[in-house]
């Protein structure tokens, strides 16, 4: 499949999260996998992707075919109300059917980097491989106010050419640790759903779409999947900028 992009722009956040629904729906019908692996993000937006999954597509989605992981987790326990797992947990896993053992949680509360090195494994034992990389079927981005995407920051650019599969990463102003998907695993994916929304995020998405020099510094910038499909799910606060 050859690299492409599409851009996608909806009145509103709400509107966002049933569109990316849909299109999640259609491709999970289209898929004659057993399996198919899906990587989520945090962030206010996914979780209105968890609401809408869970209210509408419970009794839709093949939910014994569908695994979920995560691109990024901050270290801290599941039950914290920081974690990534809880926010999706709360809301979506605990409204449908799916099986326990679908579920693949980072594990924020033990050490960082033995964590980072089993969640790797984990990764290459359950994921189809193409040469020594994982293949997900989709992951799911989001985007910080400085441009950064999973937990890959400007501050550790480092990250996007990392040849390890789940590395640790600080975040710039808080120090908080985070475990994080690497540049190269992300863009093996065979579709990559950027999700973001809000007019704080128009600067940012205006560099990268209008080909900023700016843009250059951005981890988001980077996001190109090899064999795949690149698609931004924005809304128009966030679109409002792009020439």
């Amino acid at each position: 499949m050859e690299n492409s992009t599409e851009v996608k722009i909806f009145p509103k956040p709400s509107k966002v999260a049933k569109a990316l629904a849909k299109e999640l729906l259609a491709m999970t019908q289209s898929s004659q996998q057993p399996q198919f692996h899906l990587a989520l993000s945090g962030g206010s937006t996914p979780q209105l992707l968890f609401e809408v999954l869970a209210e509408k597509y419970a009794d839709l989605l093949p939910w014994q075919r569908l695994h979920f992981w995560w691109g990024d987790e901050r270290c801290v326990p599941p039950g914290s109300e920081e974690s990534n797992f809880k926010a999706a947990n709360d809301t979506l896993f605990t409204a449908v059917p799916i099986p326990e053992a679908n579920i693949h949680r980072i594990r924020g509360e033990e050490d960082p980097e033995t964590e980072a090195e089993r969640y790797s494994r984990e990764i290459v034992h359950e994921l189809n491989l193409r040469g020594q990389w994982p293949v997900f079927d989709l992951i799911i981005l989001g985007m910080g106010n400085d441009g950064h995407t999973a937990s890959i920051f400007p501050s550790q650019p480092e990250l996007l050419q990392s040849e390890k599969i789940c590395a640790v990463a600080t975040h710039p102003v808080s120090g908080q640790q985070r475990i994080t998907l690497t540049g190269k695993v992300i863009n093996q994916a065979s579709r990559i759903f950027f999700l973001v929304t809000g007019e704080k995020k128009a600067g940012r998405i205006s560099e990268i779409m209008n080909n900023d020099p700016a843009a250059q510094n951005l981890p988001a910038n980077f996001v190109s999947p090899e064999h795949g499909k690149l698609i931004w799910f924005l809304d128009e606060p966030a679109a409002s900028l792009i020439s």
